[in-house]
């Protein structure tokens, strides 16, 4: 029973300490994921798709099913686990326990997907928008519930918002 116990704390240490970082566990839904997919930015082989709290991995199995590369940062070492278990037998899924802040994207980036939240969506936008500079190319946002305050989406479905960052200069 103590174990059970120490378990359960373990866990519940690992899913707050994340909320503290970044934002909270917040499943994609595969309806609105799909839609988004089909309507906003079709991935194809070309593209290079980074999830930034990566969660479960199921934008990355998504977006690897359209033929994209895709790439996963995620806090939670729980998470982290079940996600390359799920991924396991796909070789164009990468999942890092790594903090997005922290990490440059990988160079063939060409879409970063999130579900932020409103006290860093901003911020996330901010550190796409570097990186397209950093890369030299255009890259696209899309963000899943938020809205970039002060700028006007490409496009947008009941759920996902689109934006594209130029590289300035």
């Amino acid at each position: 029973m103590m174990w059970e116990l120490w378990f359960l704390a373990a866990i519940l240490l690992l899913f707050g300490f994340v909320v503290f970082r970044g934002a909270p566990y917040v499943p994609s839904k595969k309806t609105d994921l799909k839609n988004a997919f089909d309507t906003l930015y079709e991935l194809d082989d070309k593209d290079l798709l980074v999830d930034i709290g990566s969660g479960d991995g199921v934008v990355l199995r998504e977006a690897s099913r359209r033929g994209a590369r895709a790439v996963g940062y995620e806090l939670n070492p729980l998470l982290v686990l079940v996600s390359r278990l799920l991924s396991r037998d796909d070789p164009r899924v990468t999942v890092y326990l790594a903090d997005f802040w922290n990490a440059a994207l990988p160079a063939k980036t060409t879409v970063v997907y999130t579900f932020g939240e409103s006290r860093d969506i901003a911020k996330m936008a901010a550190k796409v928008q570097q990186e397209a500079i950093r890369l030299k190319r255009p890259l696209f946002f899309i963000s899943y519930a938020f809205e970039v305050t002060g700028l006007h989406p490409v496009r947008s479905t009941k759920s996902h918002f689109l934006y594209k960052f130029e590289p300035l200069g």
